[in-house]
Parts: structure tokens; C-alpha cells; sequence
């Protein structure tokens, strides 16, 4: 985004951070708890969400090694809870609690150990495909340059955003390494490990593609900024 000095999340619209939107979408999910995981320039970000969404708890990420890794720092906030446990995007703010409750009203009746929010894309190219099996379950998760050309074709992608079994995702967690090209915990690596238990994995397609749109550069930014405009104008109405 161009500022070394402003965490991602912190960029506006409409006159309020991403996060706060993000935040806002999981205090109206009901959750019992509610954590945030704070990385880069934390002390701006949990500073920000003291003062809109005291009800949020922080919880720091003091090295930045991924998306599995930041996921791992909510397990001691998390000991003694039992159930099922919501992984949101902080720079993917358009999304709405219609969706979110669909999501997690699928998990439940599918009895999966975790369910993924997917998406049906005119162009998935960079994405990573989801492949099911054929009841309906997901086989795997072909990130694009792995992907065979039949593969390639599956337009269905993976947005980042899941419900899962608590107990099961930090087991899982346990078992991811950071060798790639990275050198990060990818948070994507615990469905191996399910599946190598044979664990059931789900997926739901969000019926707007566009609420899944993450933010990357400020040209992102002016679009979800249109698009957020429009879904509170017509609101309005």
C-alpha cells in the first residue's frame, strides 16, 4: 500500500478502517469471544479497536511468519474452550453476516471437522482451486501453479475465510512446516493433515463474489470503497 509506517488494515473506507469493518461482521456473528490477531504496527491497530470494539480481545503476533502462524498465537487465549472456531480476513471487509451465517449454519450441517467459504470466479487465475470429491466434499486445495490444466479449469477458489473444529485445527497447526518459498506457516497446510485422517472438509460457494474481494493496493481499496457505497446507499433506501 505504499506506507511502511500504516498496518494494511488500517486504510479507510468510507472514513472507517477495514478493520473496523471486519470487527463489526464478528461482534454481529455472536460469537463468544472475539480475537484479533495483531501484527504488524500493533500498537496503532489494537489502540484503534480499545476505543471502537472494546468487547475485542488482542492477541500479538510479534513476528510475522504467515497465516498459519498467526493463527497459532490464538491457542493459549483459546485453552478450555470447546467448539468451532471462525478464521476472518482483516483486509476483507465486504464481507456480510448473511453469508458468515450460511457458512457456519453449512458446517454444522455437513459435520465437517472444517468448512472453507468459496467462490465461483469469472477469472481464478492466481487463485487456488477447490476440488471436491463427489458427494460434494473438498479432495484438495491446488494452489494455481501446481494445478494440471483440467484442474486449471475449476473456477471455484479459496478466499481464506473458514470455520473450523477447534481442537482439530490446532492439532493440525502442529504439524505444518514453514519450507517453502516463504518461509512461512501457511494456514492452507492443515487440510493435509486432515485429510490424511480422513477428516471431512467443506465448502460453501458466498453467493456475491464480491464480498470476498481482499485488499491488496489502493486501487483494491477504491473499488471495495465504491462497492461499500453502493451496499449502504441501497440500504438506505
Amino acid at each position: 500500500m505504499n506506507d511502511p509506517n500504516k498496518a494494511k488494515v488500517m486504510y479507510e473506507i468510507l472514513g472507517k478502517p477495514m478493520i473496523h469493518y471486519v470487527s463489526d461482521l464478528a461482534l454481529e456473528l455472536n460469537m463468544q469471544r472475539v480475537l484479533v490477531v495483531v501484527g504488524y504496527q500493533r500498537e496503532a491497530v489494537s489502540a484503534y479497536l480499545r476505543l471502537s470494539h472494546p468487547n475485542i480481545e488482542c492477541v500479538v503476533q510479534a513476528e510475522q511468519l504467515g497465516t498459519g502462524h498467526a493463527v497459532m498465537q490464538a491457542e493459549q487465549a483459546l485453552q478450555g474452550f470447546a467448539g468451532d472456531v471462525v478464521v476472518l480476513s482483516g483486509d476483507v471487509p465486504l464481507l456480510t453476516k448473511n453469508s458468515m451465517d450460511e457458512l457456519i449454519g453449512h458446517h454444522l450441517e455437513s459435520k465437517a471437522v472444517a468448512t472453507i467459504l468459496s467462490a465461483e470466479m469469472e477469472d481464478p487465475a492466481g487463485y487456488g482451486r477447490i476440488i471436491r470429491n463427489a458427494d460434494g466434499s473438498v479432495k484438495k486445495i491446488v494452489e494455481h501453479r501446481d494445478a494440471s490444466a483440467q484442474e486449471l479449469a475449476v473456477r471455484e477458489i479459496n478466499s481464506g475465510i473458514y470455520v473450523f473444529e477447534k481442537d482439530k485445527l490446532f492439532d493440525g497447526l502442529k504439524h505444518i512446516t514453514p519450507h517453502n518459498a516463504q518461509n512461512e506457516y501457511y494456514l492452507t497446510d492443515v487440510f493435509a493433515y486432515f485429510w490424511t485422517h480422513h477428516w471431512k472438509v467443506s465448502a460453501l460457494k458466498v453467493r456475491d463474489v464480491n464480498e470476498i474481494r481482499g485488499i491488496n493496493t489502493v486501487a483494491q481499496l477504491e473499488e471495495a470503497t465504491v462497492l461499500m457505497d453502493k451496499r449502504l446507499q441501497f440500504a438506505a433506501r
